[in-house]
């Protein structure tokens, strides 16, 4: 399998729907629950490229551009973007959806960096040779 079909293969695609038990008071999804899903999805997302055992470093830019109201369908969207010899990026999207209307926008973008693991928790190549 080629490096890109191994990254489209990983795409990992989740939906969830915004409860008022997960809003701020202004009624719109609270920044931390975003990013806490977010960060589960990229998980998911490295984790199905490489099958190998691996932990968030880092979360680089988040960059909140739209509020995700309560009511709506959310759909997070990890993908891969690099690989090095022991991390890789993985950007996902947060898009969200009115529940009674047809319309869809991305509300949040961010980007997650993993380090694959091994059985002794020591940094490993993700790509073998």
């Amino acid at each position: 399998m080629t490096l890109e079909e191994k990254i489209t293969a990983s795409e990992t695609r989740v939906f969830k729907t915004v409860f008022p038990n997960n809003t701020n008071h202004y009624d719109t999804l609270f920044g931390g629950t975003a990013l806490s899903m977010m960060d589960e999805v990229a998980f998911i997302a490295a984790t199905r490229f490489s099958r190998l055992r691996c932990v968030t470093v880092s979360s680089d830019r988040i960059d909140f551009t739209h509020p995700i109201p309560a009511g709506t369908i959310i759909e997070l969207v990890g993908r891969v973007e690099t690989v090095g010899n022991t991390s890789m990026k993985v950007r996902v999207d947060i898009f969200v959806e009115k529940m009674y209307e047809v319309s869809r926008e991305k509300a949040v973008t961010g980007i997650f960096t993993f380090v694959a693991l091994d059985e002794n928790h020591k940094p490993t190549r993700i790509l073998q040779e």
